[in-house]
């Protein structure tokens, strides 16, 4: 796969092919490297993550993940929405090991050794640790956020997707899960790409930057 952990060949994403959001995309992301797609609000971006990360269908073209994958292996894909998706009734443990559960061969309680110590390890990353047995429901937005990152961190994925991850966090603290996002990637030589509003914060993370412009994704200077 030409050094990439996830390529896209030709890919069009949307919802009608008559009208796609964002066309002709060829990209390819390599080990340890960060790319941030930045753009107006409704201009497709959210859908292509979504696209990449296996939850929409492409209108045309395909994502390739590893070695030759239409679809990514178990636990190979990590994914923060913007809506976080977290089990709002359950703690923030068990949030995260749930993301632990999915990059490892265990699937089921009781929990294995290995999903504890990777929920455990991301919830010191994160610095969750004072609310591990808080619900989900009694968090503050930019709280949740972080949970939704460990989860994703627990996961160990190879690629990591993450759309605007760094919402609702003040500045100390969107810091501190920027650095915890960057050490993981280096120290795992795996890859992310990030949707992104702020420019200057797409700047201080990514390698690459990429934008969204009259339906076309086109490479600007990081």
């Amino acid at each position: 796969m030409a050094n990439g952990l996830l390529q896209v060949k030709g890919l069009s994403v949307g919802f009608s092919k008559s009208e796609p959001l964002i066309q002709g995309i060829d990209l390819t992301v390599r080990p340890g490297e960060i790319i941030a797609i930045t753009g107006p609000s409704g201009i497709g971006k959210t859908t292509l993550l979504r696209t990449m990360a296996g939850l929409l269908p492409p209108l045309e073209g395909h994502v390739v993940h590893g070695e030759g994958h239409t679809t990514p292996p178990r636990g190979s894909l990590g994914y923060i929405p913007q809506r976080l998706g977290l089990v709002r009734h359950a703690s923030v443990r068990h949030n995260v090991v749930l993301g632990a559960l999915t990059g490892t061969s265990s699937r089921f309680w009781p929990f294995s050794a290995e999903a504890r110590e990777r929920s455990r390890e991301a919830i010191a990353q994160l610095g969750l640790e004072g609310k591990l047995h808080a619900p989900i429901r009694k968090l503050s937005g930019g709280q949740q956020r972080r949970v939704a990152t460990a989860r994703a961190l627990a996961q160990r994925p190879r690629v990591l997707l993450a759309d605007e991850f760094l919402g609702e966090l003040d500045p100390a603290t969107m810091e501190s899960v920027r650095s915890a996002v960057m050490e993981y990637v280096t120290s795992q030589q795996s890859s992310m790409l990030m949707v992104e509003h702020d420019i200057e914060r797409a700047r201080s993370m990514a390698d690459r930057l990429l934008h969204v412009e009259d339906g076309r994704l086109l490479e600007v200077e990081a």
